[in-house]
């Protein structure tokens, strides 16, 4: 066993670890501890082939777990383990056909892209150097809100954006949306055989009137192509009950469908056996009534909000108050 640094909610935290089969399993959380395989959503292919002979192997360690889970990657038939087991989902673009995709999208979503390009923004490939960072840190920095919460990445010095971009350099590649000589945008895509997982898309809100986010999306569609990958993958299309979000409307706007896929629940205590009987291990998300889960997403956005308005007050009356 060994500990090792993994980002939590945008945070990076040390978390025990342990070696197993060829991967490396992560336990967090502190009432219930669940085990995962680290990178999995950016891993190739199927993490556990032989669930029964993994778990085994997992308790020789002495990696302390309460419930281990993992998932199936696609094609999708059907769950092929007899465990425990939830939907979830992901949000896809079918890549073999570009004019199939851009047929597909909405009017709007079409004059957007065509907006970027009217409006003197390009995308090019680009190397993960000194420039591009520090262009990433002024996008990072821009903005300490976005989507309705906290934006985790606002406020991080160059090492550390160095630090966090630089992961997968062997099957990874980054975009950038420029006017001019200017970094506005960039995404930053991971080739996982057949298909590419956007591991990161972040654009300048000074510059929303440019589209840039809608043009790295159409040059990230096109480099699937171009690789003759299959599929494009960003994250999940709903997140827990949530049916519609902003980001949710965002995936759909730009042509992603949602495809389902089972998460496997496999209990290794008494205490995970007892959670996963009762859904516990879904957290609040996953048995808060959608209603009531909206109401409390819509008090946090107003929470940070003033908690960035009322920081931002205290540095200027702070800076004022000195003599």
């Amino acid at each position: 066993m060994h500990s090792i640094e993994v980002r939590i909610k945008g945070k990076n935290t040390m978390v025990p670890a342990a070696d197993v089969n060829g991967r490396t399993v992560i336990v967090v959380g502190k009432w219930l501890k669940v085990a995962s395989i680290k990178d999995e959503t950016f891993t190739e292919g199927n993490v556990i082939e032989e669930p029964e002979r993994f778990i085994t192997l997992l308790k020789q360690t002495g990696l302390r777990a309460d419930v281990l889970t993992f998932s199936d990657k696609p094609p999708f038939t059907g769950p092929k383990h007899c465990y425990h087991c939830e939907w979830d989902n992901l949000a896809a673009i079918d890549t073999t056909d570009w004019d199939a995709w851009w047929e597909r999208l909405p009017q709007e979503t079409r004059k957007n892209v065509r907006r970027a390009q009217k409006r003197d923004v390009t995308v090019r490939v680009v190397d993960l150097d000194d420039e591009l960072i520090r262009g990433i840190v002024a996008i990072y920095n821009e903005c300490p809100i976005r989507q309705g919460k906290a934006f985790p990445h606002y406020g991080k010095d160059f090492d550390t954006v160095k630090r966090e971009v630089s992961t997968f350099p062997e099957n990874s590649e980054f975009l950038g949306a420029y006017v001019g000589s200017t970094l506005i945008g960039f995404i930053k895509l991971v080739y996982l055989g057949p298909m590419a997982s956007i591991l990161h898309i972040v654009s300048l809100t000074a510059h929303e009137d440019k589209r840039p986010t809608n043009a790295l999306l159409a040059e990230a569609v096109a480099q699937c192509v171009r690789k003759k990958k299959t599929s494009l993958v960003y994250g999940n299309y709903t997140y827990g009950k949530k049916a519609e979000s902003s980001l949710t409307e965002f995936k759909r706007r730009n042509g992603f469908d949602k495809v389902m896929f089972p998460t496997y629940y496999v209990p290794l205590t008494v205490k995970g056996t007892v959670t996963v009987a009762l859904k516990l291990h879904l957290g609040l998300v996953g048995v808060l009534p959608p209603r009531l889960l909206a109401k409390l997403l819509g008090l946090r956005y107003r929470v940070v909000v003033w908690t960035v308005a009322f920081r931002r007050w205290r540095g200027q009356w702070r800076a004022a108050a000195r003599p």
